[in-house]
Parts: structure tokens; C-alpha cells; sequence
């Protein structure tokens, strides 16, 4: 079987909540788009841009936000680096003008109400996240592009669907079993990860993009434990991060991250108070990722406040505060996240939650299990009880919003990490009765077998039982 080469920075991008497959990627495909277009011809022959929304980003993409990633997209806006706090104020523009600077060189007429259509009924082969672009030239041409988002903002286009993304990596791994081969070289999972990570660039920037990445974590979750207020979408779901933050810190207040975490540490190891703090990084990353705030794919932006609790968590509690340390922790959760993502899917619309969730649930018991000392074998462990305790877990987001059940279960996920990590290293891993690998399998055996109106669709589960009117399409 071929090996397909994922780097740490395809698992862990920087982008916009608050969907890695509804807007990150939607959001990456019109810009993809838009690069089609410069290489065939000129944007300014475009006459007009039509979008078509299938599957589950018909269905959800409302909720999701997908219509404004794509009009930013086309736009030329870029993910990583747009000031979120302007996304509104652009969005209300192209509705106003019926414009559209396409690229952000030439303007098209666009109305989102005409031009966006949401399919609700139709679906593509290949993937429920599916979306075209019908490009119609002034000179009568037209063409259709169309590409899928296939979860962790990964985006794939349609004549390149079935092709695997392949590097000569000195440790090449499709598998867990893989993984544990090149380990017995006297490599620790983290080393094997940063060996491989040399075919796409030299260590040092593979370190420093690593930092850069925990940077975004950690800048989210502090915004969001400084945050008040409800969430967009109509739910009226209140934040409850800077609440607890407040509580916990006796309403003190700290301008900067360092002093704010100096302050966290000096309250003790009391269970309930390491429990609340856990809980509360997950909360705000994502009431952050819900509020189209900036946040990093992990390896989703639905689960995007797992790893970054567990991590902090680690730093905060467990003597983790160092550049190494939390090098070494992501590089060791992405590894695990792409095992799964070749192995099955890291996309709810193909798996429900158990593949957001569960398998950021996973990473995060891997990587904080190698950090406590663990043996591979051990993190490894960690990894399959984690996401044995999410197998079917379903995605039914009330609304098609990224907020109920969506921001709760980022705790159950890191709170569970946590309890896998102590088990693993509390356990022999010779007794294992399940492997990571024969976990896998079972997760993707039951994502084929789950009822579609349980992978994100907003058609069964929470989502019919407490129904709210969703905006018009």
C-alpha cells in the first residue's frame, strides 16, 4: 500500500472557526478557484461566478458559515492572516453592492441570495462536503470547477479526488503498526515525526512553525476565557469561559498570557480545580471557533479546543512549560491524527463526531502520554482507549451550528485524554486486548454503517428534537 506524507502543518492549520470542513475548506476551495481562473485566463474576463452547495454543505452550511468562507474565498482573503473582527463588515458590502472583488482585483456582480445555491437533496460520489464553482468568461466560455472538503480544512478537487499526497519520508507510516516499526530504532514517536518532517523543510523551521502554531492555541483560548457574551446563530448560547475564568481566578484580572498562567499555577492541584481549568480552555477555544474567531485545526476546527486544553493542561500542571515539551507534544498528536485520517476519516460528515471528537480526543492521549514519560507502546494505548470510548458518537449540531452539543464535547473529549493518558501509563501495554490499528478499523467500519442524518446534516439526534427555525437559503 502507498504512504501517503501528511506533515504536522497539514494536521494543524491556522484558520477561521467555525468549521474545518464547512468553512476552512469551502474557504481554501475558492481560493483554489480563484487560482484556476489566473492560470487559464485573466480575472478580469470572468463575467460571473455561480456556487453550488451540496450534500452536507447545503444542509449545514448555513449554520457553518460556509456561504461567507466561500465570498471571502473569491475574494482572496486569506484565512490565516484576515482581521476577524472585519469579516461582517465585508460580507454586509458584497450583500449592499451586489459586488464581489474577485481576487481583490476585479470587480464581478454578486448577489449570495442568487449566486450561492444551497442542494439540498443533491450529493456528490466521492464525499457529502462537495462544491462547484460555474465560471462564466465575458467571451460566452464557461467551466465548471469543483472540489471537496473532506475534513481538517483538507480540500481535494474532483479530477484529483482518488490521488494520495506522497513525500519520500525517511520513516514512511500509514499505520500504527508502522509507526511502533520505525520506533524500535530507539526513536521515540516525536523523533520519528520530526525526522520525517525534513522532507518538507529543515528542523528549525519545523520548530519554530510547531511554536507558532501552539502560539494561535494559546492566544485563542486566553481571548476566550476573556470574552462575555452570546453566540451568533440565533441560539442564544451564552459563553461560559469567562465565567469560569473569572470564578477560578476571583475575579482578577491579567492583560497578558504569561502572568494570567502564572496565576493558574499558584492555585494548586485540587482535582476540581484542575477539572474546572480543563474544562475551561476547551470551552473557550471553541465559543472562540464558534464567533468565526481565529483558531488552528486540531485536526478539526469542531474539536479544536481538545488538544490545546490538554496541552495547557500539561504546561499549567504537569511541569510542561517549555518550548521542547510542547514541540514534542504536537508533533506526537499530529502523527496519531494522520494514522486516522488514512486509516478512516477525520471528517464528521463521513463519520459523524467520533471522527472530530474521538480522534482529537486520541491525539491528545498520545501526545500528553510520550510527555509523562510514556513508552510508545504506552501512548499508543492511550490513543485507542481514548477513541474506544467515542466509537458512534454522532454529529447532530442543533441548528447546524458549531455550538450544541459542539462545545461541551471539546471537554468530554479532553477530559477523556486525560483519563486514557493515566490509564496507559498505569497499565502494561502487553495486555492490551484492542490495538490503535484494530480501533481504526472499528471506527471506520461504523462510520459506514451510521445513518447519514447523524454526520452532520441536522437531520436526526439533537437537531430534530430541539429544532430552532434556521436562516432562509
Amino acid at each position: 500500500m502507498p504512504h501517503e506524507s501528511i506533515s504536522v502543518f497539514d494536521m494543524f492549520k491556522i484558520g477561521v472557526g467555525p468549521s474545518s470542513s464547512h468553512t476552512l475548506g469551502p474557504w481554501r476551495a475558492a481560493l483554489a478557484c480563484v487560482e484556476n481562473i489566473r492560470a487559464k485566463t485573466s480575472l478580469k474576463e470572468v463575467e460571473e461566478i455561480t456556487v453550488l452547495l451540496y450534500g452536507s454543505l447545503a444542509k449545514t452550511g448555513k449554520g457553518h458559515g460556509t456561504d461567507i468562507a466561500v465570498m471571502l474565498g473569491l475574494c482572496g482573503e486569506d484565512p490565516i492572516t484576515i482581521d476577524v473582527n472585519s469579516i461582517n463588515a465585508k460580507i454586509k458590502a458584497i450583500e449592499v453592492s451586489g459586488k464581489l472583488l474577485l481576487g481583490n482585483e476585479d470587480t464581478i456582480s454578486f448577489n449570495p441570495m442568487q449566486d450561492i445555491h444551497f442542494l439540498m437533496h443533491d450529493c456528490l460520489d466521492f464525499h457529502p462536503n462537495g462544491l462547484s464553482f460555474l465560471v462564466q468568461l465575458r467571451n460566452g466560455e464557461n467551466w465548471c470547477d469543483t472540489y471537496f472538503s473532506i475534513g481538517g480544512g483538507f480540500i481535494v478537487k474532483e479530477d484529483q479526488a482518488l490521488q494520495k499526497k506522497q513525500v519520500d519520508l525517511p520513516f514512511p507510516i500509514n499505520t500504527a503498526d508502522d509507526l511502533l516499526h520505525n520506533c524500535m530504532k530507539g526513536l521515540s514517536i516525536s523523533d520519528v515525526v520530526l525526522e520525517n518532517e525534513t522532507a518538507w523543510r529543515p528542523e528549525k523551521e519545523t520548530r519554530e512553525g510547531v511554536l507558532q502554531i501552539w502560539k494561535a492555541m494559546r492566544d485563542c483560548i486566553f481571548r476566550g476565557c476573556k470574552t462575555e457574551g452570546d453566540l451568533p446563530g440565533g441560539l442564544e448560547v451564552r459563553r461560559r469561559a469567562c465565567a469560569l475564568n473569572n470564578r477560578l481566578l476571583k475575579n482578577q484580572q491579567f492583560n497578558d498570557y504569561e502572568s494570567w498562567l502564572q496565576q493558574i499555577k499558584s492555585g494548586g492541584h485540587d482535582f476540581t480545580y484542575i477539572l474546572d481549568w480543563v474544562s475551561c480552555f476547551a470551552l473557550a477555544v471553541n465559543e472562540e471557533n464558534a464567533s468565526f474567531g481565529r483558531v488552528v485545526t486540531a485536526p478539526t476546527n469542531g474539536a479544536a479546543g481538545v488538544i490545546p486544553a490538554v496541552l495547557l493542561y500539561f504546561i499549567a500542571f504537569c511541569d510542561g512549560n517549555t518550548d521542547e515539551k510542547i514541540i514534542r507534544f504536537l508533533l506526537t498528536a499530529s502523527e496519531v491524527g494522520s494514522i486516522f485520517k488514512k486509516g478512516a476519516t477525520i471528517s464528521a460528515a463521513m463519520g459523524g463526531c467520533q471522527a472530530e471528537i474521538g480522534v482529537s480526543s486520541a491525539m491528545a492521549a498520545a501526545a500528553l502520554t510520550e510527555s509523562m514519560g510514556g513508552t510508545q507502546r504506552q501512548s499508543l494505548m492511550a490513543a485507542e482507549i481514548a477513541m474506544e470510548h467515542h466509537l458512534g458518537l454522532t454529529c447532530d449540531p442543533i441548528g447546524g451550528l458549531v455550538q450544541v452539543p459542539c462545545i461541551e464535547r471539546n471537554t468530554m473529549g479532553a477530559i477523556k485524554a486525560i483519563t486514557a493518558s493515566q490509564l496507559a501509563l498505569q497499565s502494561s501495554p502487553d495486555f492490551a486486548k484492542v490495538s490503535l490499528d484494530k480501533v481504526i478499523k472499528t471506527m471506520w467500519d461504523t462510520a459506514l454503517d451510521m445513518n447519514s442524518k447523524y454526520k452532520e446534516t441536522a437531520d436526526g439526534g439533537l437537531a430534530i428534537n430541539i429544532p430552532i427555525s434556521l436562516p432562509e437559503c
